[in-house]
């Protein structure tokens, strides 16, 4: 059985000090992985993770997850070798197809059918495979000699055919979700749903039954595959009184009972020993050793990762 990782989901900065601090905090309460996501309005990634990887000794940094249609492969390739260099190898790279409609809007992208932005990232991981294990460029050739870093390569020699740092996909739907399982080191279970009939990004948290059915889906596209199975948790409450926490949440999620707000994979709810059990079981039953919960939670969530590592 895999062993346990824990990530932070980086949603904001503060002050200078103060993210400093809290990635050293972060580090010193457990964690494995700072991670930042990718939105308009949130901090950018690659300089985000620079910094926090620079603020403490070990923690490693990832994108959680990049919005594919935002990034072209040869510059994407070029900051995540810059950042995987400037790390020392610490890199994880989260992609995924992007969400938020509102986001190509205000960036003048085009919004694309999901299954366009499926072939899209299918065909970043392709380009960023063969850069990464090719010869680099050949018309940069003639500037070597003045330019070191013409051939700017990541350190880890992990995922990517062997050529770059760990590949993260995360997603929901079949398209991205069957991309993870033939590609990526790392599948991270999205819990959350867009709504039917909604307007895209309107979501609704999953259910235990659906996460059930996402991992045997991974399970099947993956075959002699192995990846690592990540999830974000969305709600940390640590309580004496589950039921009484659950049946609040569930007023604020109508789509859930309060059953299933207790069984739900992506809400952790209990004691710290509760919550304890409950990640070994949820590990057990669907296979997700590596969790991730937002910074708000960072401190919350700590005295688990004591209990569960300790």
């Amino acid at each position: 059985m895999a062993p346990f990782r824990f990530g932070f989901n980086l949603l904001d900065l503060g002050a200078r000090g103060e993210f400093v601090s809290r990635c050293r905090r972060g580090e010193d309460i457990g964690y494995d992985v700072a991670l930042v996501p990718d939105h308009l309005g949130a901090p950018a990634p690659f300089p985000t993770m620079v910094a926090a990887a620079e603020a403490t000794e070990r923690l490693r940094v990832g994108t959680f997850v990049l919005n594919i249609g935002f990034w072209n492969p040869h510059l994407l390739a070029r900051e995540v070798a810059t950042a995987d260099m400037l790390t020392g190898g610490r890199v994880e790279l989260g992609l995924g197809a992007g969400h938020m409609k509102w986001e190509f809007d205000a960036a003048g992208i085009p919004w694309e059918p999901f299954s366009a932005r499926a072939g899209r990232l299918a065909r970043t991981v392709e380009e960023l495979t063969a850069i990464f294990g090719g010869s680099g460029y050949p018309e940069g050739a003639a500037v070597k000699e003045h330019y070191a870093l013409a051939d700017l390569r990541p350190v880890q020699r992990h995922g990517f055919g062997g050529h770059g740092p760990p590949l993260l996909i995360g997603g929901t739907g079949d398209g991205v979700l069957s991309i993870a399982a033939r590609h990526a080191d790392i599948v991270g279970i999205a819990g959350a749903y867009q709504a039917e009939g909604e307007p895209p990004g309107t979501f609704r948290l999953g259910t235990a039954a659906q996460a059930d059915e996402r991992v045997r889906f991974v399970r099947e596209q993956a075959g002699d595959r192995d990846p690592e199975l990540n999830v974000l948790v969305q709600t940390v409450i640590v309580t004496g009184d589950r039921r009484a926490a659950a049946e609040d949440l569930a007023t604020r999620m109508p789509h859930l009972t309060t059953a299933e707000v207790l069984d739900c994979p992506f809400l952790l709810i209990g004691t710290v020993e509760q919550i304890a059990g409950q990640l070994r079981e949820r590990r057990e039953r669907y296979g997700f050793s590596y969790i991730t919960v937002h910074s708000p939670f960072m401190e919350t969530f700590g005295p688990v990762i004591e209990h569960l590592k300790g």
